[in-house]
């Protein structure tokens, strides 16, 4: 058992303890990646992470903006931690420092001054791009809680300021990772706060991303997922100065010794550019898996949502992709019981998910965000009346990612082991369509791609049995 600290066995040449950090991350992939990005921060401070609030000295609630219930569970977990806090300020045997709690991401960004009115055991409110900041600001907390920051949308500076020469390589330590490539949306739509809270579409220079992802190809990431709030609008500046796309960056990626799949999300149907769908046919590294979300089949509600698109486009944009590599599986997300919502705008939706069969998707009932218009909008659905179409389209949404799954028996694929699985020497990896897939005796593999026969397919996963020792 580890010794805490302070604890008077511990002998007094010792240097000093850790400080434990843990972090709570709500929401999208990005969150994830910022979540690891203040981990990597606060580093060199001496904090480690932990994976309980008890016991720790700095607890960041990173968070996500997008529904109502995640801003609710946010204040309620803050509850949870000022008991913590309270318990450890009275506790004579607690190390010395009190328990710092900090509050990140979009729900920050756009409720900064009502979180402190709330929860008086905060201490700092973090902006999405000011938590490179958190060095300077745990200093400053020292001497006065209450500091609020990250109102001012500057990405450049907070990626500037990460930099492995200044604070150290990410702490990743599996064959996946995240890595940020774009950020904010310039889309508006009506139901959205993403806008509000990340600001303007703003794309990272091309040379910055791919020295990050050497640097993770270094350390054994064989597999990296390219993140946005809409990715494929990508533009970042490319070695000769001028706007790259996403498609030439995937290309640039693909040459990275050592990095053999790259994935990207969440992508916009307005910008899935030529040269973007015939990478998936060129890139043996880009995985045959598409986020593509569309959030309605009614032509009327994406107008009334302002997605710039209908649902004729969508599908044509399906066609093209699938065109160039026929196995793609494809991904997507609804919104149920937006505003002025009719059975038939629903029968559409239902229409048009019959005709992409989706291979996996995420749906929810519509939540309205302060702020954003569709909130002032007439004809709220009720929500009896939307739970119900929720019900109906996880159904058939459910129905089809299982009949995907079930049809990958008898096929052989590579898989890329990340981590080990419940039982003694049990692996669990991602299929190429980014299905968990487990094996028996396997867990020698992490880390590795290796071929796998597919015995049997579920909702949520697929069974193998592996093959071919050989990795790729």
């Amino acid at each position: 058992m580890n010794e805490t600290p302070g604890s008077p066995s511990v002998a007094e040449n010792a240097g000093p303890a850790p400080k434990r950090l843990f972090i709570k991350t709500y929401g999208c992939q990005m969150n994830v990646y910022d979540s690891e990005r203040m981990a990597d921060v606060l580093r060199p401070l001496g904090y480690e992470t932990t994976d309980t609030a008890d016991g720790a000295d700095f607890v960041i609630l990173n968070t996500c903006h997008i529904r109502e219930k995640a801003a609710e569970k946010v204040y309620s977990e803050l509850g949870k931690l000022r008991e913590l806090k309270d318990a450890r300020a009275g506790n004579p045997a607690a190390p010395g420092n009190p328990m710092v709690i900090a509050v990140a991401g979009c729900v920050a960004q756009a409720e900064g001054e009502e979180i402190m009115r709330r929860q008086p055991a905060v201490d700092l409110v973090v902006g999405p791009q000011a938590y490179h900041q958190l060095p300077e600001l745990l200093t400053r907390t020292a001497r006065a809680r209450g500091e609020r920051i990250g109102a001012d949308f500057a990405p450049h500076a907070k990626f500037d300021a990460m930099t492995s020469e200044r604070i150290g390589p990410r702490g990743v330590t599996g064959p996946t990772a995240f890595l940020t490539v774009q950020e904010g949306c310039d889309k508006f739509c009506t139901f959205c706060v993403v806008p509000y809270t990340r600001g303007a579409e703003w794309s990272r220079p091309v040379a910055d991303i791919l020295t990050e992802a050497r640097a993770l190809a270094e350390r054994g990431v064989r597999e990296i997922t390219l993140l946005g709030q809409n990715v494929n609008a990508f533009n970042g500046a490319g070695p000769d100065g001028t706007p790259s796309t996403l498609a030439r960056l995937a290309h640039a990626l693909a040459e990275i010794p050592g990095l053999a799949r790259l994935r990207y999300t969440t992508s916009h149907p307005n910008d899935m550019s030529e040269d973007l769908i015939a990478a998936h046919g060129e890139l043996d590294a880009l995985m045959p898996y598409l986020h593509l979300p569309v959030q309605s089949g009614s032509d009327r509600i994406l107008r009334l949502m302002n997605r710039k698109h209908g649902p004729k486009t969508y599908l044509d944009v399906i066609d093209r992709i699938r065109a160039v590599r026929p196995d793609i599986a494809i991904s997507g997300d609804f919104i149920v019981g937006f505003p002025g919502e009719t059975d038939r705008d629903f029968e559409d939706t239902l229409a048009l998910v019959r005709q992409v069969n989706y291979a996996s998707a995420f749906s929810f009932m519509y939540s309205p965000r302060p702020g954003t218009p569709a909130a002032a909008m007439a004809a709220q659905v009720p929500d009896a009346v939307a739970r119900e179409r929720l019900h109906a389209l996880q159904t058939l949404l459910f129905e089809q990612q299982t009949a995907f799954n079930a049809s990958q028996a008898g096929r052989t694929l590579p898989v890329l082991f990340e981590r080990k699985g419940r039982n003694p020497g049990q692996a669990i990896g991602r299929s190429p369509y980014l299905q968990s897939v487990h094996v028996e005796n396997g867990e020698h593999l992490l880390g590795q791609i290796v071929a796998v026969e597919i015995e049997s397919g579920q909702q949520n996963s697929l069974a193998g049995r592996i093959v071919e020792q050989k990795a790729a």
